[in-house]
């Protein structure tokens, strides 16, 4: 039997003297993991000439802080290990080339920590999880964790309107057996619609960002108003910051249910290789582009399709899909002001139905030549 993870995400309601060891841990976990990151530095800027007398060196640990540093000892000892582990993979990304080399981390970064399961140090008591320093808290479970399922650590994060969140990270063993793919689908990717699929069907995307702009743009220009760093200024960037968390959740939640219904249906989905980031600075539809949140739509898309055996299949961003004729495979030059495709074969389509339908061929025929 295969090994396998899945994270879920619930809703804490911490009270405020827990709210209060949350955050005090969020800042120790920051410190410790800057401190080490200054002190490895130092080391290297020392012995940089002398790789034998460097490698010699002993690195610091969180455990080594404790001594000078007393206030370490109130929160999770676990999650100050998991920034000693943070910093190390931080390190091992930047020497393989992955990534770029660590920075230290502000009091604007997301705020987060992680602790490991311990001898029954956490566990789901009705309406409850218990977890290290913090004994009983308070959690909204939407959803049930099935059975066979291994609880291994959980990620306390909160959001900038206030929020507690726990993401719990459970291993389980099942054998996953991949479907004969059947039911093929093709999707193109669309700005207003999210996509449009090779069953003529559109996702119907409800711009959520467009529909709160109005509202945004006047709660930002009070903000802008006020004295930075005072408690109006605190209270209205609580306003903006809840609004903008409100707007992620609702684009978040209609991705869930779309890929959801997609993964439920088909054996393979097949879209395009998009660069989505390329694409907003290009064609100057940055808000346009964010706003239906591709990229994890497709994220969620694959996740989902692969529990269940099922295939997520990505042709080549430069495929003409635009271009071709679904019907005769004639090719021609589509300007983006065009909606309609017509070819001298007879066939009239929609611009994006006809892409979706290319999409569609293209997958097939790369899954037939696997």
């Amino acid at each position: 039997m295969t090994k396998h993870h899945k994270a879920y995400k619930f809703r804490l309601y911490p009270t405020e003297e827990q709210a209060l060891l949350i955050r005090k841990t969020f800042g120790c976990v920051r410190f410790v993991y800057n401190k080490m990151l200054a002190e490895r530095k130092e080391l290297y800027e020392t012995y940089k000439d002398d790789q034998v007398e460097l490698k010699k060196q002993k690195l610091p640990t969180p455990a080594t802080y404790k001594t000078e540093f007393e206030w370490l000892k109130e929160v999770d000892s676990l999650a100050l290990a998991n920034a000693q582990l943070n910093l190390q993979t931080a390190y091992r990304n930047f020497f393989s080339g992955t990534a770029d080399f660590p920075r230290f981390k502000s009091k604007k970064s997301r705020k987060s920590y992680t602790t490991n399961v311990v001898n029954g140090n956490i566990m789901l008591l009705d309406g409850h999880i218990k977890l290290p320093k913090l004994k009983l808290v308070k959690i909204i479970q939407h959803r049930t964790i099935p059975e066979g399922h291994t609880i291994k650590f959980c990620t306390l994060s909160m959001t900038p309107a206030g929020a507690y969140y726990v993401s719990i990270l459970t291993e389980y063993k099942q054998e996953i057996i991949q479907k004969e793919v059947k039911d093929v689908v093709g999707l193109d990717f669309a700005m207003a619609e999210l996509y449009v699929s090779s069953e003529d069907e559109k996702a119907n995307y409800p711009r959520f960002y467009r529909q709160m702009l109005a509202r945004l743009a006047k709660e930002q220009r009070i903000l802008s108003r006020r004295t930075k760093g005072s408690s109006r200024w605190n209270k209205q960037r609580m306003v903006v910051a809840k609004l903008q968390e409100k707007v992620a959740n609702q684009r978040k939640n209609f991705l869930h249910h779309q890929s959801k219904s997609l993964a439920s249906t088909y054996d393979a989905v097949v879209i395009e290789d998009l660069d989505m980031k390329g694409m907003s600075r290009a064609l100057r539809f940055g808000k346009s582009v964010y706003d239906n949140g591709w990229g994890m739509f497709t994220t969620f898309l694959d996740y989902k399709l692969r529990e269940q055996g099922k295939r997520l299949v990505k042709i080549d961003k430069w495929f003409p899909s635009t271009k071709l004729c679904s019907s005769c495979g004639n090719q021609k030059i589509m300007a983006m002001s065009e909606r309609v495709y017509s070819c001298p074969c007879g066939s009239i389509l929609d611009r994006d139905y006809n892409s979706a339908l290319n999409i569609k061929n293209e997958g097939i025929r790369l899954l037939a030549s696997e």
